[in-house]
């Protein structure tokens, strides 16, 4: 889950500053103005709800009303204050942006399906919703379970019907910012596809330009799990951009579910 973190936190300053360019190996990551951003929150929320009893609108308005500034939605923002409200029929891609931790938390796909449809829908209850969380945390399931990229995309184009046999060139000219799971989440995964490493697979997706952050953190799980590791400089930079609270819960998820060195990359400072 922490790609995921990095993900949105590397891609936060290119989200309203769009840096699209053929050429992604020149987009600097470790910028000074980097931000964590709802992306952020929302993942640290489902993990604390995995770690917990489950209840993820619990989670999600408890660590969204402690984290108010951090750029949710105005649909969103009205459920996290008010208890009574239920899903809104949301098609957007935060669903997906906060699924990462469902990817590493379960044995087999059934669960891993199962438990995205459940965290997705207390307010993205849209199929395309449900949808957009099931195909990012399949991809991670699959990734950190050893599938090859070309599986991966096999599973994910028969299940989810998704179109992956673009490339991030053919996608890039005629992108623009899409808060949708349609329009994000496939393009995620391509970036992923196309990338070599955990650094190249960020810049691919920040390179698309539009919701920089949220194709970034989606991309960034899935790439985490495929990679199995993060350059520690990055790790180090995120580091120092993520509160106490929120490092404790990563903490301990990691340590719960993560089973290669990765799982030791928080330190408290």
């Amino acid at each position: 889950m922490y790609g995921a973190i990095l993900g949105d936190i590397l891609g936060s300053i290119y989200e309203f500053n769009n840096r699209k360019t053929d050429r992604p190996k020149q987009i600097e990551l470790c910028n000074g103005a980097c931000y964590y951003t709802d992306d952020t929150v929302l993942t640290v929320a489902t993990a604390d709800a995995i770690l917990g009893d489950g209840d993820y609108a619990r989670c999600y308005r408890g660590w969204a009303n402690k984290f108010r500034g951090a750029g949710y939605g105005g649909k969103f923002r009205q459920w996290i204050a008010d208890d009574t409200m239920g899903p809104y029929n949301s098609w957007g891609n935060g669903s997906a942006m906060r699924i990462s931790p469902v990817g590493w938390a379960y044995n087999t796909m059934e669960d891993t399906i199962a438990n995205a449809k459940k965290s997705a829908e207390v307010t993205h209850n849209h199929p395309e919703g449900i949808k957009g969380a099931q195909a990012a945390a399949a991809a991670i399931f699959l990734a950190r379970t050893g599938s090859a990229k070309a599986e991966i995309k096999e599973f994910i184009t028969k299940n989810f019907a998704y179109d992956l046999n673009r490339t991030v060139n053919a996608i890039r000219p005629g992108y623009r910012f899409n808060e949708s799971c349609q329009g994000t989440v496939p393009e995620a995964i391509i970036c992923f596809l196309e990338s070599g490493d955990f650094t190249s697979c960020i810049q691919l997706s920040i390179s698309l330009g539009g919701d920089t952050d949220t194709l970034a953190c989606i991309a960034g799980g899935i790439a985490e799990a495929f990679y199995k590791t993060i350059p520690r400089e990055l790790i180090d930079f995120a580091d120092n951009r993520i509160p106490f609270s929120m490092k404790r819960v990563i903490k301990a998820f990691c340590g719960k579910y993560l089973f290669f060195p990765q799982s030791q990359i928080i330190r408290f400072k």
